[in-house]
């Protein structure tokens, strides 16, 4: 099993400084991710062999473009592999029970109000490799994340996105 760094919250922030290298998840996508890594390195492999073998008992595989084929799939599912494994001995989980709501933070939910619409928002603040704009986690790094991390409910944020400028209040924050 890969190792992991379990990260406590207290008040204002971690206690650690955040790494760069570090890729914060939680424990549930820390599982997923393992599972995937298993999947892929035991069925993955396997069928991508079985293909290998298939192409190399057509014959000559200087014109086999079963074989080339194949064979690139290998290195695809290899770097694949490789860089799912870069992620869980980099990755550090969140304990969720121990996040602060004083302030916006990694794995805190945002409630923003848009002054311009007067729409309302909620996005889940989270990492890179967790990232899904469309179910309302943006990352870190994204342009409104960074906006948003480290305000306080009723600070008012404006963010450069690609379709202009938004001007975010801070409605509520919460787990």
């Amino acid at each position: 099993m890969q190792r992991c760094l379990l990260l406590l919250f207290e008040g204002n922030g971690l206690q650690s400084q955040m790494d760069q290298g570090k890729i914060y998840m939680t424990r549930q996508r820390l599982t997923e991710l393992e599972e995937e890594v298993k999947r892929l390195r035991f069925h993955g492999r396997r069928d991508i062999a079985q293909r290998i073998a298939e192409a190399r008992a057509q014959g000559d595989l200087s014109e086999n473009a079963e074989y080339d084929a194949a064979r690139e799939e290998q290195g695809l599912l290899e770097l694949r592999i490789r860089k799912m494994e870069e992620m869980l001995a980099r990755s550090a989980v969140i304990d969720e029970s121990a996040i602060s709501t004083d302030k916006v933070g990694i794995m805190t939910r945002v409630t923003v109000m848009n002054s311009k619409t007067n729409k309302k928002n909620e996005y889940q603040i989270v990492s890179a490799e967790e990232a899904d704009f469309e179910g309302g986690r943006i990352s870190t790094s994204s342009p409104i994340g960074k906006a948003l991390l480290n305000k306080v409910v009723g600070d008012e944020v404006q963010v450069k996105v690609p379709a202009g400028t938004l001007e975010l209040k801070i409605i509520s924050i919460g787990k």
